[in-house]
Parts: structure tokens; sequence; C-alpha cells
């Protein structure tokens, strides 16, 4: 027996919707009783991360001005501090975060693009599995240097081929997750959208992708530190500007400390992007659970 008012495809969709999410609240209730009743211990835990960090501060001081280790072996906090505000000084400093952080963030865009597009192909296509998945393997066991000759011959030594190195960085988690993820949704959520005549891509869009939201981001955080990595090999491509410049110019010149300076600014803004995807994390798990 038929309905007699058959729903529109804007309606399936919704209640399709329903159906996630209720399925998510369930879930969540069964959390709900794991769930701290005070902010305290986190913060308490949180402080520890510090810990450290500061024990090797304090070891690095302790070696350059009580065991007085040579400067160019290791130069002391004071000289990677004085070493960053004289390039500050000279308006280099700047520039320098600026190009590196935008070549991360439009090669992170770009790589996490095609990774979730590969990703679905494979993970919800068995012909796009036994397809693409040998080729993107081969692909992917090929070290960052190796590509930089290709990229010069054929994308030139300009912007191209250092977005390009680091978009092929990026992509590989984000499709490692995503087509692993996708492999493990809930059939019964799946069962429950075709039921309400959702189509291929309204599937996806409305069951499917919400269902792998946690494991989406953990691997949009393995991508964007991916692309941290290969920014130093996309800036060893005839670059004149960049912290991986900086770091690769400054060994050929016995530079140690600004060597040191542009792995700790490296190290800073990894993680201040991290911890960026890292809020976004709990924002999605809040809005899709």
């Amino acid at each position: 027996m038929t309905d007699a008012y058959p729903l529109s495809g804007n309606e399936k969709e919704a209640d399709a919707r329903q159906v996630v999410e209720r399925s998510r609240g369930r879930a969540q209730e069964a959390r709900v009783g794991t769930t701290p009743t005070s902010r305290r211990p986190r913060r308490g835990l949180a402080l520890l991360g510090v810990i450290l960090p500061a024990a090797v501060l304090l070891a690095w001081v302790l070696a350059t001005e009580v065991v007085d280790v040579p400067s160019y072996n290791l130069p002391s906090p004071s000289d990677v501090w004085l070493a960053g505000v004289q390039l500050a000084q000279a308006g280099l400093l700047g520039q320098y975060v600026a190009i590196s952080v935008q070549r991360v963030l439009i090669g992170f865009a770009l790589g996490a693009g095609i990774g979730v597009v590969l990703g679905a192909v494979v993970g919800l296509s068995r012909v796009g599995e036994a397809l693409l998945a040998p080729s993107i393997a081969a692909v992917r066991a090929v070290p960052s240097l190796a590509w930089v000759p290709l990229l010069i011959l054929y994308l030139g030594i300009g912007e191209d081929s250092k977005i390009t190195l680091i978009a092929i960085g990026a992509a590989f988690p984000v499709f490692t997750t995503v087509a692993g993820s996708l492999r493990h949704v809930d059939p019964q959520l799946v069962e429950a959208g075709r039921a309400y005549g959702l189509g291929p891509v309204s599937l996806f869009t409305t069951v499917q992708l919400p269902a792998v939201i946690p494991s989406l981001v953990s691997g949009l955080r393995l991508a964007l530190a991916q692309a941290w990595l290969f920014l130093v090999a996309a800036e060893l491509i005839a670059s004149s500007m960049g912290l991986g410049f900086l770091l690769t110019d400054s060994q050929y010149n016995g530079r140690v400390d600004r060597m040191f300076l542009a792995i700790i600014l490296l190290a800073l803004l990894g993680t201040l992007t991290d911890a960026v995807l890292n809020l976004l994390q709990r924002v999605l798990l809040r809005r899709w659970r």
C-alpha cells in the first residue's frame, strides 16, 4: 500500500537527516554517563603539556650558560631571540612567516579537497577501489624530494610547483581516512537513507559524509601536519622567501641561530594551526553527534 501523499525530495532528505540525528542522539546519550562533571581535571592535564617544553628550555639554558657549549654547535636562547629580532627589524621575518603560511594553507586546501573526492570514490565503489587504490598506494610511496625535479620541469620554479608539492603531501592522509571510514559506515544508516529515496549524491552528503566527520577531521589534522613537512621540501625549489628558505639559507651561511629560529617557528605555527583544527573538530562533533 502506497502513501496517499508521496514525499518530495526535500522531505525525504529531511526525514533521512532525522534518522541519522536520532541515531547520533542515542550514541550521545550513551556517552553522557562518561562525561566529566568538572573541567578542573582537564585543565590540570592540559598543564602537563607545558612540563616537557619547559624542561627542554631549562636544559637548553643550562647547556649554553653553565656547561658552555660552543655557540656554533648550540646557540643560546637569547642568541636565537636576537636573530629573530634582527630579521623582524629588517622586515624579513614577517614576510617569511606570511609566505610560508600562505603556501601551506593553499596547498592544504587543494590537497584535502582532492583527498576527499578520491577517498569517496574508493570508499564507496568497489570498481573505484580496484581501479584507483593500487596506483594511489604506489604514488604515496614516492618520497617528497623525488617530486621536486618533475615539478620544476613541468611547472617551473614559481608558486605553482611549491603549492602542488604541498597539496600532494596533504592529499594522502585525507584520502586514507575518508576511504577507510566510508567502508565502515553503519549499514542501517545507509539503508535508511535509501529507503527514503535518496540518490547517490544526496546519500553521500546527508548520511555518509556526516557519519565520518570525526575520521575526516582527524585526517585533516594529519594532512595539515604533512603539509608543514612538505613545506621545507617545497621551498627548496628556487625559493627566496619562506621559513624553509630561511632554514636552508642559514645552513649554507653557518647561521645556526637562524636555523634554530626557523625550526622553532615551524613548530609553533604547526601547533597553532593544529589547535585551530582541533577546535573545529569539537565544533563539528558537537553539531553532528
